[in-house]
Order: structure tokens, then sequence, then C-alpha cells
């Protein structure tokens, strides 16, 4: 929309404002997920890497990898209140008491920037079907595994740093576990009649034949 001293004052937003405040807004995001992950009991070297992992990225990869993190791992989101983050960040973006207090009772700008913050971290895939056939898209609509399955479920499981896992996938009657990384790698072979989803490492028990064991870290099968 092409701003006017008419709608100046209901339509103008900052551009370096926005700047600061989505990085704010970022920063409150990874220490919230770095809380996340020690609740979950994870280890002081975990939550290294987790910042690691960031620690190199811009503004919008880090806000990227945390909304896939929480896409994968939606129990991150329990107990999340966007609106003490927003304004968490509000807070460190201003330099007064009082100006705090003007942002905060803008009731345009808190909608404009509290929507903004849901669109960038809230980005779920979709389960699709195709001719009778499932796949999975991102909240672009952009394909990350083909519509070539019989039957996908989703991992949401809590891992401790940015990795992606597989899903679990049905092709040809027999399962197995593919990433939904637009290229459908397989992670373990379609050669399991069951596979089940563990809360903990192995995360996958499965069933091939009269065997039943674990698929470890590499994908390959360990009998119990």
């Amino acid at each position: 929309m092409k701003i006017t001293l008419e709608n100046f004052a209901t339509e103008y937003v900052d551009p370096i404002e926005q700047l600061e405040i989505d990085k704010f807004v970022c920063n409150e995001m990874s220490r919230q997920i770095h809380r996340y992950i020690k609740a979950m009991s994870g280890t002081k070297q975990a939550m290294l890497r987790f910042e690691e992992n960031l620690s190199s990225l811009t503004v919008p990869e880090k806000e990227e990898a945390i909304a896939k993190y929480i896409d994968l791992n939606r129990r991150a989101l329990d107990g999340l209140d966007f609106k003490v983050i927003l304004a968490r960040a509000i807070a460190n973006y201003c330099d007064t008491y009082q100006y705090m207090l003007e942002f905060i009772n803008n009731k345009r700008k808190m909608i404009y920037y509290y929507v903004r913050m849901k669109e960038k971290y809230i980005r779920f895939h979709e389960v699709f079907e195709k001719d009778g056939k499932f796949g999975i898209k991102d909240y672009k609509g952009d394909i990350l595994i083909s519509p070539s399955y019989d039957f996908l479920r989703p991992v949401y499981v809590y891992t401790d740093d940015l990795s992606t896992m597989p899903f679990i996938a049905q092709k040809d009657g027999k399962m197995g576990l593919v990433y939904p990384d637009g290229k459908d790698t397989v992670f373990a072979d379609f050669v399991y009649d069951e596979i089940e989803l563990r809360e903990e490492y192995p995360f996958f028990e499965a069933v091939k034949g009269d065997e039943r064991g674990y698929i470890d870290k590499d994908g390959q099968f360990q009998t119990i």
C-alpha cells in the first residue's frame, strides 16, 4: 500500500524499528527454545550445541531455523506465550519507560507485530493427497516429500539440536523412513512391517519379519 499523508499514522511502519523488533523477537524465541531444551532435561552440551547452530545465522535464517524446529518439535509451543515474547522484545527495543508504554498502548503496532511474529514462527507443514498417494508440503507450498506414499506420519519428538527427523512412510506395503528434504532421501529402507515412534533415542522401534529391534542414528536395524 502506498503511504500518503492521509494514511501515514495508520499504515506507516518504520523499517529500522521493524528490523530491531524482529531481532529482539528472534533473541527471545531462541531463549524460549533454550528453556524448552533445558526443561526436557537437555544437557548443557546440548544447549550449547543449539546456540552454536544459531550463532552464525542471520536473523532471517534464525527465524527460518527456529520455525522449522518448532514445526517438528511442537511441544516447544506448550506454555509459550507470544504476547510475553513480544513485550520482552519491545522492552529491549525501547530506550525509555515512557516510550515503551506508548508503544505497548499503540494497538495498531501491537497487532501488527504480533501477527508478524506468529507468521514468522508458526509455519507448519501439511500432508496432502494426490492420486491416492500422500506427500508433505511446507508452509509456502513447496513439496518436501513427493506424493508417492500410501501412508505418512510426521514425527513430533523432542530433539536437542536443529536436526531434521525423518517421517514414517509406507510404500508398496512396507514401512520405511524418509526425510522431508525435497529429495525423498531415504533414511531407513522400505523393508519393515511396522515402525513405531518412541519418546527417546533410539526414536524408532521396528518389526522386520520375525525380528523386532531399533533403527539407529545411521538408519540401521539393530535387533533387540
